[in-house]
């Protein structure tokens, strides 16, 4: 099978390349917001791994704590697949929005097999703005969710050093 290419497969997806800021916020089943803290998401698709989809997430909270997470992707068919150390599920783009601006997400945390998750991103029109909500599911059951709201603040990921690199 030769090797997709995941600008031509995903031409959504690669549309979210650059660097994001934003704000998460996690609100319980009752609509009480439990966490909220900003971020700064780089998405990108390098070119010496053209079917990969590489993002590096960088969170920090008012109280000074910062977390850093990477998820990679591999663009398989109709979907791309992340398969790691912290989330294991696919990202898809949504064929029946004749808009194209909607990309879902389906995933479990790894060590918590019966949490799922399932993550809606629409990206605007310009480009400029994305919102997403995460669907927190434990068995079959609501247990929170999270709303992120970011705007792109550059088109040059090649240009931030990243401490994950």
């Amino acid at each position: 099978m030769s090797q997709l290419l995941l600008r031509e497969t995903f031409p959504l997806l690669a549309r979210h390349e650059g660097i994001w800021e934003g704000n998460y916020r996690h609100i319980d089943v009752n609509g009480n917001q439990i966490d909220e803290h900003k971020s700064k998401l780089v998405c990108r698709i390098p070119e010496d791994k053209p079917n990969i989809y590489h993002q590096t997430n960088h969170y920090t909270w008012n109280n000074g704590d910062s977390e850093i997470r990477d998820f990679i992707g591999e663009a398989h068919e109709d979907k791309l697949i992340f398969d790691n150390d912290i989330i294991v599920g696919w990202a898809a783009e949504v064929t029946l929005d004749e808009n194209r601006r909607t990309m879902m997400l389906h995933w479990t945390r790894v060590g918590e097999p019966n949490t799922y998750l399932y993550e809606m991103i629409q990206l605007s029109d310009c480009g400029e703005y994305r919102s997403r909500v995460w669907q927190w599911l434990d068995g079959g059951k609501t247990i929170k969710r999270t709303l992120i709201d970011e705007q792109r603040v550059s088109n040059d990921w090649r240009g931030i050093k990243l401490k994950s690199q």
